[in-house]
């Protein structure tokens, strides 16, 4: 990986090259974070679906608007099966915003699931995925209110309803076909699907 040295198991490079990609992510750090995707990666959630170089170009522009967030992850779970691996990471996807004059902290709870290939000898990520769970919006400062009409929040899926009306309002129209526990066969079919991939 250009401007890395890594070394070890297979499971522990594969879980640095999605840790990094994270990394480089929340800290603006974009080169980093585009080492971390080949070229054809695919990346499909709540804001863009496109390539994964793409993917960065839109992050680093978006931060550029001042939209910024922080992923707070879990330890992963990997497998490997040759030359493709499966990674996934339980994610808190956090926002600060302002609502109604309001300062708040937006979560999205959602599952990130890589699949990561080796190619010339170093693993790095052939797609990104999605699983959305739900979300919460808080005050920032206790005893203040944040209120949200329940009408606004009618027309998004029930397992990103506010990140997807949080990012409507900035100016990102999410798609409302990703995976979500709400859809629990879709979801189930999608995970069998990367089950086979990773099979080969």
């Amino acid at each position: 990986m250009t401007g890395f040295v890594m070394a070890g198991d297979d499971i522990a490079l594969v879980t640095q090259t999605v840790l990094l990609e994270r990394q480089g992510r929340d800290r603006a750090w974009w080169d980093q974070m585009r080492a971390c995707y080949w070229p054809d990666a695919a990346v499909r959630l709540s804001w863009y679906q496109g390539d994964g170089p793409g993917f960065v170009t839109a992050s680093e522009a978006m931060t550029g608007r001042g939209d910024a967030s922080v992923h707070r992850l879990s330890p992963p779970a990997v497998r490997i099966v040759g030359d493709r691996a499966l990674a996934e990471v339980p994610a808190g996807i956090e926002v600060r915003t302002e609502i109604g004059g309001v300062l708040a902290d937006l979560a999205s709870y959602t599952r990130i699931v890589y699949r990561l290939e080796r190619r010339g000898g170093r693993w790095g990520i052939a797609a990104l995925d999605c699983v959305y769970g739900r979300d919460t919006c808080l005050p920032a400062v206790p005893g203040e209110t944040v209120t949200i009409p329940a009408a606004e929040l009618a027309p998004y899926r029930p397992s990103y309803a506010i990140l997807s009306w949080h990012l409507a309002r900035r100016g990102y129209p999410p798609s409302t076909d990703l995976l979500g526990d709400d859809r629990p066969e879709e979801t189930a079919a999608f995970y069998a699907e990367v089950r086979d991939w990773l099979g080969g």
